[in-house]
This record gives C-alpha cells, structure tokens and sequence, in this order.
C-alpha cells in the first residue's frame, strides 16, 4: 500500500464466523464523536449537545425507515401510526414509537475509485454534492473512495467544501473491492455516527472483483438490527451484467432502499435528488420483537400500510435483520 498524508486505522471486519483484519488508510484524519446510545423509549427524537438528533429507545428495540408509495409510485407523506401494522416472521407486532418528521441523519457516500471510473468521476462528484445540498442541514455525512482498498478520504461533516474537496480527491486505479468497502462503511456508520438514522449512498461502474468478503456475507453485515439503509447506483455502461445488477439490488433492497441502474451518465444528478427527496420522505417505526433479541437467529420483517382513501400502499423497508448481531459486534 502507497503512503499518503494521513494515518494508518484499523478495521476490523468480521465475516460469518472468521474474523478478516483489512488495513484501510484515512487521508483526512478527523476527530471523530463518541457514539450516542440510548436506553429510554420515546416516541419523538430529541436534540442533546451540539444539535445532535438522537431517539430515546430501549436497546431491544427494532428501529425501521419506511417508504410507502401509493400505486401511482408517488409517496404518501399523511398516515398515522395507526395506519401501519408490522410483522416479525409473520406475527404482529406491537409499535412503541411512530413519527414522520424529517429528521437528520449520518449519511456515507461511498465511491468507486477503480481505474474504469476516471470519466465518470466529475459527474458523480457534482450529483454526490447535490445529494447533500438537497438533504437536511444537520446530516453528518463522511466520504469514502475505494479502490482494491478502502479509504475514508473525510470523516463526518457538514462542510460542503470539506466534502468537496474529498470527493476530489481522486485516484482513479486499480480494482473494484465493493463488498468490502460497504461492510467497512456500514461499520463506520455504526461506530462513530451520532445519529440513529443511517444511510449509505453506493456508487459504482462494475462487479466486486476483489474483496475477501462475498455478497452473502455482506448483506448479513449489513442487515444487524438498525442498520444502515442502503442507496446503490450502477453506472454500468456496456459492462451491464446480471450478476452484477442481481448484487446491487440484493445490498439495496434488503436494507430498504433502492438500486439505480441508469443507462446515462447523465442521469445520475437526477438519481441524487430522488434518494434525497426519499430519505427526507420516510416514517420511523419502533417496536420491541415478541421474541427476545437474545435468542439470536434471522428475523424477517414486512410491514404493512392500510387507508381507506388509498387503493394499494407500497411500503419499502428493510427485509429481516440478525437478531443480536448489533450488539455482539461491539
């Protein structure tokens, strides 16, 4: 690995039962936060020191981010909590906190910096920075390009011209370690995020060809209780494969959000404004599962949005998570 201005930080990515150590190197070192944590329920966030949302929420406590689209796919931005019903591998469970306000959240945006990427880097860039501009002001959002190794080019910030100046920062080579770089993200996002809502925003031109971990193996890193929500966009040109769009939409649809498969460069500013408006546009839904955390296993999750001036509700959020996993992991 090449030297550059910066330190050397150690993650730790574990994967099923072997532990994988990847040595990732940050070229803007920043003071990072200690991480908020919450044992109280509510069913409001809350702002406690410099600004920071958090939620009061009991640590057994599921937290989902839901879309609902009515059948003309256009969001429904006016339901109550008793409008939603949530299952946990096929019981009903019961809702502790409901809101629907805009809150901020730690967003992660995360690009491929692998030598096919070089021409598509100024038009990522400027839609990455539209993303933020058209998001909530007290989002905390961090930078990573990635290559055939990770690197956490700005740590969490507000400042436009810092996340700039990182997206920027590029050195377009080498191969594509996507799986990698989500779990290292997501890990980021985990322990060093101050905000309970957590967003990956993923781009890329083409397939994993060099990460240790698979795409198995990511999605059940990614799916721990609360974990991130997952935006992918798949510039992929000619090089459109199966396998490739198949990765992109199970990372995407697992975690809630949405794969991007845009036949233009063009059209990747436009996509940035759509995950905005989407994040900005979603109901958090708590609830204590019937069964305890602590008897571990997958959990699979559908919730459900029932009103009777709409025909057919479309809720999008994340399909099940590791029961317990969130908590073993640290």
């Amino acid at each position: 690995m090449n030297c550059w201005a910066g330190s050397l930080c150690l993650l730790s990515l574990v994967f099923g039962g072997s532990a994988l150590v990847a040595w990732t190197q940050v070229r803007s070192p920043a003071n990072t936060p200690p991480v908020q944590t919450q044992q109280q329920k509510d069913e409001a966030p809350s702002r406690q020191g410099e600004g920071v949302f958090v939620f009061k929420k009991d640590v057994q406590e599921v937290v989902l981010h839901a879309s609902v689209l009515d059948d003309k796919h256009h969001f429904v931005p006016d339901l109550g909590r008793d409008n939603f019903v949530v299952f946990e591998n096929g019981q009903p469970q019961q809702v502790t906190f409901f809101h629907r306000e805009d809150i901020p959240v730690a967003l992660g945006i995360v690009i491929d910096n692998s030598s096919s990427m070089c021409d598509k880097r100024p038009a990522v860039n400027r839609a990455a920075l539209n993303l933020v501009k058209a998001s909530n002001p007290m989002d905390e959002v961090f930078v990573v390009n990635f290559n055939e190794e990770y690197y956490l080019d700005q740590d969490f910030t507000a400042n436009i011209d810092k996340l700039q100046a990182a997206l920027e920062r590029v050195e377009s080579r080498g191969r594509t370690a996507l799986y990698d770089a989500i779990v290292a993200s997501a890990d980021h996002l985990k322990s060093n995020g101050r905000l309970e809502k957590r967003v990956l925003v993923v781009v890329t031109d083409g397939d994993d060809n060099s990460s240790r971990g698979t795409l198995e193996t990511t999605i059940q890193r990614v799916q721990a209780e609360n974990g991130p929500i997952i935006y992918t966009i798949g510039i992929l040109g000619e090089e459109r494969t199966k396998r490739t769009e198949r990765s992109l939409n199970m990372v995407a649809e697992s975690t809630g959000g949405v794969a991007y498969l845009p036949h233009d460069i063009g059209e990747v500013d436009e996509i940035s404004r759509q995950v905005a408006h989407d994040i900005r546009n979603q109901y958090t839904i708590g609830y204590k599962p019937s069964t305890p955390q602590n008897q571990g296993g997958y959990r699979l999750i559908k919730v459900e949005a029932r009103a009777p001036r709409h025909k057919k509700l479309v809720v999008r959020t994340r399909t099940g998570y590791f029961a317990g996993q969130e908590r073993a992991a640290r």
